[in-house]
């Protein structure tokens, strides 16, 4: 073992929510001395972790660009390399990369009350020897899903077909498909960005589906952007459309919600006009729940669409039977054949990176805890998780609770505090999942992560601005139990 190595604020992970963190760290609490731990290679996470054709924003830069430094990039859904330029230019910009420590991977954390210290187990990847750093308080920016692996189910005689077969979280660098049949299986949204992407290249693209997805066209540009930043300063034109769309999409959303029917038809209306003659939109496009029941799939510029019409692509929707030597047959009796078959079948939900936490010598069940403000939990002290919306852009909440954290610890250390511990009343509160949605993703694994409750500060909202009233004026100390001890 390393001898342990002290800072005031630790961060686990360098994606947005991370860059975010130290951001904010930085900038607000300039005292505060801070490392953040990656256990990849390089910055980014999803960004740099993801490397299939197409991979890009489903949500518009403005929104999901900091809110510190404008994006001023002409196309509004960008490409993954152009998000991994911005987010470089972030670190650059705050002068903190020599902060990023990578090819850590955090694989427990251990409180001690009577040190007031999270103590953090380290793996380093490239040695392979384990360390310690410790610190007095943890920000865990470690997204929301495990990047060891993917969900990956179990198709019936797999082992039978002779072609390829792969997940798009661990895409192979020297894949070909040039030329190839592929059947993408998921219809969510990393299935609506490969379709088209692989369409240019490859013979035919087949998404096959159990079930339709709500798939909406959208300009790959933002015109009122790029209209207001060639009249407007930078700083200026960017809050305008960061605003405009926030209002925006909130509204969608409250509408879908609230006329769910009216919604549904809005959504599918112009379809018939985006995809092929004949084309059976009730079988294939047309969802059997309500617009934000899941995530609405995005298209810029009808890309998806345009595939279907070029008649190199297109949609089956069924189920499978099983997997055969040259292809898929399915429950109908149908089969397709394909050389390459690519499992878009989603995410592992994880919510603290693997990592193992255990406060006081008592070992912590993500399950058992109960979320606090979207950020905090029951029972983990000085203890924050950077989580995003899932009805809007992730980083709009990453950037408040990077800010909220800060303003925590202000707190704390104008009154002496050395922990901060939500702690809830279980008499008035009653507990919920913590994210309303029919997702595959989140409903496998819905039991594992931690609950919310029924009213503030224990519900999230999912609403970005209410949440800037609660986390930015709301009190800091509403049912959270500080104390003072020895932090040394």
């Amino acid at each position: 073992m390393v001898q342990a190595n002290h800072t005031d604020v630790l961060i686990i992970g360098a994606g947005i929510s991370g860059i975010s963190s130290a951001h904010y760290l930085q900038e607000k609490c300039p005292d505060k001395s801070f490392e953040i731990l990656e256990g990849r290679n390089d910055i980014g996470g999803t960004w740099d972790l993801f490397r299939y054709p197409g991979i890009r924003s489903d949500s518009d830069m403005y929104t999901l660009g900091f809110a510190f430094r404008p994006w001023k990039d002409p196309k509004a859904i960008a490409d993954a390399p152009s998000i991994m330029k911005y987010l470089r230019g972030a670190v650059a910009d705050g002068g903190f990369g020599d902060k990023i420590k990578f090819g850590k991977k955090v694989t427990n954390a251990t409180w001690s009350s009577a040190r007031s210290t999270w103590t953090l187990t380290i793996a380093d990847q490239a040695s392979g020897e384990t360390e310690t750093r410790s610190c007095n308080f943890l920000h865990v920016c470690a997204g929301y899903y495990n990047y060891d692996q993917g969900y990956q189910p179990k198709f019936p005689n797999e082992e039978a077909f002779k072609g390829q077969v792969v997940h798009p979280q661990f895409w192979p660098e020297d894949l070909d498909y040039e030329g190839k049949k592929v059947v993408v299986i998921g219809s969510g949204a990393t299935a609506v960005t490969l379709v088209p992407a692989m369409a240019e290249k490859a013979a035919s693209v087949t998404m096959l589906q159990r079930s339709p997805t709500y798939i909406v066209s959208r300009p790959a540009e933002d015109g009122f952007a790029n209209f207001v930043r060639r009249y407007l300063p930078s700083g200026l034109a960017y809050g305008l459309t960061r605003w405009r769309n926030v209002i925006m999409g909130r509204l969608f959303f409250w509408y879908c919600r609230s006329y769910p029917q009216r919604a549904k038809k809005l959504l599918l209306s112009g379809l018939a006009e985006q995809v092929p003659a004949g084309f059976d939109i009730d079988k294939h496009l047309t969802p059997s729940y309500n617009p934000w029941d899941q995530r609405v799939c995005l298209a810029p510029d009808g890309d998806f669409f345009a595939a279907l019409r070029s008649g190199k692509s297109d949609i089956v929707t069924d189920h499978i039977e099983a997997f055969s030597e040259n292809g898929i047959t399915l429950k109908s009796g149908e089969t397709l054949d394909a050389d390459i078959i690519v499992s878009a079948t989603g995410l592992d939900l994880n919510f603290f990176g693997n990592m193992q936490l255990n406060v006081d010598g008592q070992a912590i069940i993500p399950g058992d805890i109960m979320n606090y403000k979207g950020m905090m939990f029951s029972g983990l002290p000085n203890l924050a998780t950077s989580f995003g919306y899932t009805n809007a852009s992730w980083t709009l909440r990453c950037d408040l609770t990077s800010a909220y954290v800060c303003r925590l610890l202000k707190f704390m250390d104008r009154k002496g505090y050395t922990k901060a511990l939500p702690t809830i009343d279980p008499s008035k509160v009653d507990v919920e999942p913590l994210l309303d949605f029919t997702s595959g993703y989140v409903v496998r694994k819905a039991s594992e992560l931690p609950k919310q409750g029924t009213v503030a500060p224990w519900k999230m909202y999912q609403n970005y601005i209410k949440d800037i009233f609660s986390v930015n004026f709301g009190e800091v100390g509403k049912d959270i139990e500080f104390s003072k001890g020895d932090a040394s």
